[in-house]
């Protein structure tokens, strides 16, 4: 079953609000075999004035040992949300490590909806922490 861990991590650039949940999925996790699972919850908040999309994704998913995976992609979950002032976007992703912790952090490349103005959205770094790891990182 997921564990659900706190807190929350938010950042916010340019009035949108980025805010990361986690939780250790010991259901998928084989602790003796070095393989360590996470599910992560997002949630986009467009909190100025302008309607925004997002374009793409980067991530830097840095495992225990410092080996750093640079994953880039169109979308999240399939989607290039558009949010309007005032809307969310939610949604539930996850990610394996060989190491029972680790970071992630990353960038969402959004645009203005009304005049295609590209700009970036911080995703703030998050601590991937299981029960196997003596101490968290974060």
């Amino acid at each position: 079953m997921a564990e659900f861990r706190s807190p929350a991590w938010t950042a916010v650039t340019q009035d949108v609000r980025v805010t990361v949940r986690t939780y250790f999925l010991a259901d998928q996790s084989e602790p003796a075999r070095g393989h360590f699972a996470w599910a992560y919850r997002v949630t986009i908040a467009n909190e100025g004035r302008r309607t925004v999309q997002l374009l793409r994704r980067t991530w830097l998913i840095t495992d225990g040992q410092g080996r750093t995976q640079r994953v880039h992609g169109e979308g999240v979950v399939g989607e290039k949300p558009v949010l309007e002032p005032g809307e969310s976007f939610e949604y539930t992703s996850g990610t394996p490590l060989a190491t029972p912790s680790g970071i992630m952090r990353g960038t969402y490349h959004m645009m203005v909806a009304e005049t295609g103005e590209p700009f970036d959205v911080e995703i703030p770094a998050f601590s991937l922490d299981s029960p196997h790891q003596p101490h968290a990182l974060h």
